[in-house]
């Protein structure tokens, strides 16, 4: 099976990863999409997250009506920090008769060289990368193993966005799945 990996530590989960993850989809590159939940990014503050297994809560609540997303808990158990690499190493073994790409936005596709085990990680691994808005990519043609798709709707919504909603008692609705705006509100979390 041909899978899309969407690497982040959606915290929380909101509409735009879902939007992107369905655009993932439509481009008919995979037939599934893993939300693989990172307890430990490299490249964030600690500080500002919300603990990992809450987070995944999150996901598998905002992804429960859709049979082709899944969650994954595997950076769970990897060394940490999450290093996208040993993922993929990980996965690779575990699932040989699968096939995996790496799901990135042009930011993150842009920044890659600063990544771990960079070249060693862009050379063994297939990727699908979206267009993020102010982050354009040239000469496309030129990377092969990498997916870029056209139509990407873009959006100027982050995580940190509706933790500052929150924080400021804004409303969230629409932002996130209904299920984990009333979690979010509920359990009284990012306040």
């Amino acid at each position: 099976m041909k899978i899309g990996l969407y690497f982040g530590s959606f915290n929380p989960i909101h509409q735009g990863h879902l939007i992107i993850a369905n655009h993932c989809l439509n481009s008919k590159i995979v037939e599934k999409i893993w939300f693989i939940v990172s307890p430990q990014n490299p490249q964030k503050n600690l500080n500002d997250m919300l603990n990992p297994e809450l987070r995944l809560l999150l996901v598998d609540l905002a992804i429960s009506n859709n049979s082709n997303f899944q969650s994954s808990q595997v950076e769970f158990y990897l060394s940490k920090p999450s290093y996208t690499y040993n993922t993929m190493i990980h996965l690779k073994a575990t699932y040989p008769q699968d096939t995996f790409y790496i799901i990135l936005g042009s930011d993150s596709f842009i920044n890659l060289p600063h990544w771990a085990h960079y070249e060693l990680l862009f050379n063994e691994n297939l990727f699908i990368v979206y267009e993020r808005f102010n982050y354009m990519i040239n000469n496309k043609e030129s990377y092969n193993k990498v997916f870029f798709l056209d139509n990407t709707p873009i959006m100027n919504l982050s995580s940190t966005f509706i933790r500052d909603l929150i924080l400021k008692k804004q409303s969230i609705k629409y932002l996130v799945p209904e299920n984990v705006e009333n979690y979010i509100i509920k359990n009284k979390l990012y306040i």
